[in-house]
């Protein structure tokens, strides 16, 4: 049995437990450790490659065991999952972490800084407050069309929706009007919380020199720039545009076998909060272009008249996370392609 070299820890609240192999993969030891004993322990072996899961808790953890001098590696859990023997349990699960930790290829997630996590907390709770207005637009929505009353979707008819309840004269029921107030005074409030959190964001893009870089691009405003520069790995962490797309989940999903290719749908991997809103602005965009006099690239208007809308915002989309990570690789401004003569 040798000297340990790798450490495979898999995360949990109380209990964690700890695999310990050498240079050979040799099991050096199992062993299972409370949250409070755990930094205590790394303090006592000897400098090795400790490598998690990259769940919750793990950057927190990645950054305290590296302070004691140890060399910490996150490993997605998709990658870790082929190494499991049999079994799925603790014991199991960090041995298939320090086992995918030794592989040459295996791709690693950066660990984050504190700051860097304290800076992702504002989208976080941003599309936290959108999915609750979602959820009491569509209710009161819903209550009001039992009683006759419709309204168009979307954000924008809100204040139709509160307007109606708080009208006396309007015909709602009076066991009904009490309660749908209350709907529509949390409906009210969670949009002011959700403007102070759209005013935070938009400080941040204007006080942040690559946010406002990044904002240059047709598509991209304060909240994808922002989120981008918080949320998105460092650009080193890729060759090329084109493995940011793909990190970001906005290229096809391959079934190819035999020398033929065969594409499906886009693989929705990475951050999912970018993908979303790289969608959403190249939605816009795309709106925008379709408009008789758009001043857009030719590239995105013949692309519209040829193909369906979303087909089209998702591969501009594409486009923009590619153009995103030249402007962050090599710095710089986006310059619109010049039309051709």
């Amino acid at each position: 049995m040798g000297e340990v070299s790798t450490i495979g820890l898999d995360l949990a609240k109380t209990v964690l437990q700890a695999h310990g192999a050498d240079a050979s993969g040799g099991v050096v030891f199992r062993k299972k450790l409370r949250r409070d004993a755990l930094l205590a322990f790394f303090a006592g072996q000897p400098k090795c490659l400790v490598a998690m899961e990259a769940c919750a808790s793990a950057h927190y953890w990645a950054r305290e065991i590296a302070a004691l001098g140890h060399e910490t590696k996150l490993i997605a859990p998709a990658y870790v999952k082929p190494f499991v023997k049999r079994q799925k349990n603790d014991m199991a699960d960090a041995e298939a972490i320090c086992e995918a930790a030794q592989r040459p290829t295996m791709r690693f997630v950066t660990p984050k800084s504190a700051q860097a996590q304290g800076a992702a907390v504002v989208f976080r709770t941003r599309d936290l407050l959108v999915r609750q207005r979602t959820q009491l637009i569509n209710a009161l929505r819903g209550h009001l069309m039992e009683f006759g009353f419709i309204v168009r979707q979307g954000a924008g008819h809100v204040g139709k929706l509160i307007d109606l309840v708080a009208d006396p004269a309007s015909d709602l029921p009076h066991e009904a009007r009490p309660v749908l107030a209350v709907i529509a005074d949390s409906l009210q409030a969670i949009q002011a919380k959700i403007a102070v959190l759209d005013r935070e964001i938009a400080a941040r893009a204007k006080a942040d020199p690559l946010a406002r870089r990044l904002m240059t691009i047709p598509g991209v405003g304060p909240v994808v720039a922002t989120a981008m520069v918080a949320l998105a790995p460092d650009a080193s962490t890729f060759r090329r545009g084109r493995d940011f797309a793909a990190w970001l989940g906005l290229t096809p999903r391959q079934h190819s076998s035999g020398g033929k290719e065969r594409l499906g749908r886009t693989t929705k991997m990475g951050e999912r909060s970018l993908r979303r809103l790289l969608i959403l602005g190249a939605s816009s965009a795309a709106k925008t272009a379709s408009r008789e006099g758009s001043r857009a690239s030719p590239w995105l208007i013949g692309m519209l008249a040829r193909k369906p809308r979303m087909l089209v915002t998702v591969a501009l989309a594409n486009k923009m996370a590619r153009i995103v990570w030249a402007l962050m690789a090599h710095g710089g401004t986006y310059r619109a392609p010049a039309a051709a003569v």
